[in-house]
């Protein structure tokens, strides 16, 4: 069975114990339908120590959920939605059924590739406009003066120490007694 949820995505329970809570996809097993989500179906083990050195103990550890009980949360909407399936630049591609953005990572990285090279061919063809504008601005707006600089608490100078005799050594150096 195709599921809407792969790992890494972001959903939101909508039933049992957990309902409400959200979390990150850790695994999918679309065999037997199910999900391991990150803080959700928490259930505990009891573990006997198989050596000396070993500890035992209670372990908690997330347990699987089916997928029907969660939905995905689009990252665009922040809203947990629907999913459609969509083709998109030749590829198939999970889709928003809110606000239409897509779902997959890999699509998106390829649509900012294709949009920031067409940006960087009209911001070349736009570089001497844009250098009289920003000149034109800066003769509009008035110049801000320098921030003074602060001065900073001037400590006092060590006093020498009245009343001890300073003795000079051979090598140059001050020894006080």
């Amino acid at each position: 069975m195709n599921l809407n949820v792969r790992k890494g995505d972001n959903v939101k329970v909508l039933t049992g114990k957990d309902k409400g809570k959200t979390g990150k996809v850790l695994a999918t097993d679309p065999k037997t339908n199910k999900v391991l989500v990150e803080g959700v179906n928490i259930s505990t083990h009891h573990v006997k120590a198989r050596s000396a050195t070993e500890q035992g103990g209670r372990k908690k550890i997330e347990a699987p959920i089916d997928c029907s009980n969660v939905q995905l949360i689009c990252p665009s909407c922040n809203k947990s939605v629907r999913v459609r399936h969509q083709e998109i630049d030749g590829k198939n591609a999970r889709v928003c059924a809110k606000c239409g953005a897509s779902l997959d990572v890999s699509l998106k990285a390829d649509k900012k590739s294709k949009t920031d090279k067409k940006v960087k061919k009209s911001a070349k063809t736009a570089e001497p406009e844009s250098t009289e504008s920003a000149a034109t601005e800066a003769a509009e707006k008035p110049a801000k003066k320098p921030a003074a600089k602060k001065t900073a608490a001037k400590k006092p100078a060590a006093k020498p120490e009245a009343n001890v005799p300073v003795d000079e050594t051979p090598d140059g150096k001050t020894s006080k007694e």
